[in-house]
């Protein structure tokens, strides 16, 4: 089967093409009851509520091109096994203007069913990135290749939802952007956000079991949710709003704590417009002091990594380092790629996060890893992270600027737009009848970014539904037997890695200590790793340990089938320049510790 990777800025983790046994208690062999058939009669046949309609029903036997009519063919694989793709829409959505952002039809819900012989007896539902939106709900193109990738090489049940609106780069529209949330008049649409916050993902829960459960004439066995940014803050919000939707999670490098984390991604243009006067620096000074910090920080057992392994304790400062510096601020650096000593503080202003005043603290006190206190808002990138997407750029033709100090987020932009009711905040291409984005964003001063930063957060229950994810209280998930994992690239490009570990320490506080939490709840961090990338540094030969792909999913399900839980993970590099490496993967709050030998093999560490 050819190999399809999407991705997608805060996406979905990779579908994992791993071959997987069937589910406890369940035969793949088994004749199942009678259920539905895979055509139009399933139209009328399955009418779970009012508000599901069936859009489409559509057959692909094993070997056949997965693709509807207006799909890429580039990215439309064969499928493996025969399958069943149904499409839904779940009402009500939201009524207004023809090609308003804010109009909905409803919640778009895309499953795929294998044959009932090669069904695993498990729902494998999945997440989305960013803002999502797709073509989940269309009849024409297919939202997620990679569930139907992951439905034909595992055998289980798998789903995406468009969490309530179309758009994106499969409808032809750019990135998904947040412009749904905005009403033609400028106010807040609630019924969109509550879609994307919760509900659209509590219904393909919903949907996905009823129709599965309908088809093959048995429920599914066992239920279980995967997604990556977006889809991890799905992931959360499932578990601590509808606990008993999956019996496993999991929900890496999270989008939580979204009002202060989405607002504050557009701090490293701030900085760039009030300290360096809109100049932003280019992607090799970046590089540049990006590894010096790495060099800085890098070193095990006598030999440098070329990435850093507990970026907490690293505290280099680029304004003390001559040879970074220009020589006209005192330095040694005659290239073109030096930086002032401004500059140099404007990345120390980067790596440590938005402050209500753009203040940032000597490193030797506070490097941005410290508690949330005083004047600072929310976290920035860890030292030694590509500051301009690098590994995106490289790898995938995206811009350099996607995540590139100079340019700002969208999703920042967009928040922005939608708390202050002023569409002209926003980056060009949101849309709204009261205006359009004019990256208005730009021209915000420090105290005023802070202010958006404070009214998002105090509106996050009342208005943005609780978009924040950040309830510690997963009793009930506990209770139930569920189980979660998330890992969590030390280097992620987009969402601060400290985010998460804020999160899972709240709820060490909330549910009794680490023992109690790790029974059920289990989170890694990984060095080296961006979002969603296996190097999220500024050095392009880092080359560091992942987590094998399908890896995580397999433990997930030993944990919840057979009552195995995972401890350290064993990584491997992805390939072998510099040097191919080991290392474990340790459950937080333990690190992975150096004690004797090779640094690049797994034996040499201990988790502690």
């Amino acid at each position: 089967m050819r190999k399809i990777a999407t991705y997608s800025l805060l996406g979905c983790a990779l579908a994992a093409t791993v071959s997987l046994s069937p589910a406890y208690g369940q035969s793949a062999n088994a004749s199942a009851p009678t259920g539905l058939m895979c055509d139009d009669s399933l139209k009328t046949a399955f009418q779970p509520d009012a508000q599901t309609s069936v859009v489409l029903v559509k057959q692909f036997r094993a070997g056949e091109i997965i693709r509807l009519a207006k799909d890429n063919p580039a990215m439309s694989p064969p499928a493996a096994q025969d399958l069943c793709l149904v499409k839904l829409n779940v009402g009500p959505g939201n009524p207004g203007p023809v090609n308003a952002p804010s109009t909905s039809k409803g919640i778009g819900i895309e499953i795929w069913l294998p044959s009932p012989a090669k069904w695993d007896g498990r729902i494998h539902a999945m997440g989305g990135g960013g803002w999502q939106g797709g073509a989940a709900g269309q009849p024409d193109q297919i939202g997620g290749i990679y569930a139907a990738i992951a439905a034909s090489s595992e055998g289980s049940v798998t789903s995406t939802t468009d969490t309530g609106h179309a758009g994106g780069p499969a409808l032809g529209t750019g990135n998904p952007r947040g412009d749904f949330a905005m009403n033609p008049d400028g106010s807040l649409n609630k019924a969109l956000l509550h879609d994307f916050s919760v509900r659209s993902i509590h219904e393909q829960a919903l949907k996905t079991k009823a129709l599965t459960a309908a088809f093959y004439g048995r429920p599914a066995a066992r239920s279980y949710w995967e997604g990556g940014s977006t889809g991890g803050r799905q992931g959360h919000k499932l578990a601590q709003a509808y606990p008993a939707d999956f019996d496993g999670i999991i929900a890496n490098y999270p989008a939580l704590n979204w009002s202060a984390f989405a607002a504050g991604m557009v701090y490293p243009q701030i900085v760039i417009e009030r300290d360096l006067g809109g100049k932003a620096l280019t992607n090799a000074q970046l590089d540049l002091v990006s590894n010096a910090a790495i060099n800085a920080c890098d070193a095990i057992g006598g030999i440098h990594l070329g990435f850093v392994m507990d970026p907490a304790q690293c505290r280099y400062d680029p304004t003390k380092d001559n040879a970074v510096l220009c020589r006209g601020d005192g330095g040694t650096n005659q290239t073109s790629d030096c930086v002032t000593r401004l500059q140099a503080q404007a990345v120390n202003k980067m790596w440590y996060g938005p402050t209500r005043d753009g203040s940032v603290p000597d490193p030797a006190i506070d490097n941005g890893w410290e508690p949330i206190a005083g004047k600072h808002i929310w976290y920035g990138p860890a030292r030694g992270t590509s500051l301009w997407n690098a590994f995106f750029t490289r790898s995938f033709g995206f811009p350099a600027g996607l995540a590139n100090a100079g340019a700002g987020s969208s999703i920042s932009s967009d928040v922005i737009a939608l708390v202050t009711g002023d569409p002209t905040m926003a980056h060009e291409g949101f849309k709204n009848a009261k205006g359009v984005g004019q990256s208005k964003f730009r021209t915000l001063s420090y105290a005023q970014l802070s202010e958006i930063i404070s009214r998002s957060e105090q509106r996050d229950a009342t208005t943005f539904s609780r978009l924040s994810t950040n309830d510690p209280d997963l009793s009930a998930f506990r209770a139930k037997g569920g189980k979660m994992l998330v890992w969590q690239g030390y280097n992620d490009e987009v969402i601060p890695p400290q985010g998460i570990g804020r999160y899972y320490d709240s709820v060490i506080a909330k549910m009794g200590g680490v023992n109690a939490v790790q029974s059920f709840y289990r989170l890694y961090y990984v060095p080296g790793n961006g979002h969603m990338s296996p190097n999220g540094t500024a050095n392009p030969d880092a080359n560091p340990p992942v987590i094998p792909q399908g890896q995580f999913y397999q433990a997930l399900i030993n944990w919840v089938e057979k009552g195995i839980a995972p401890s350290a993970i064993e990584m491997h590099s992805p390939g072998d320049k510099p040097v191919r490496r080991s290392h474990p993967a340790c459950a937080y709050p333990q690190k992975v510790t150096y004690t004797s030998g090779d640094p690049n093999t797994a034996s040499s560490f201990v988790c502690r």
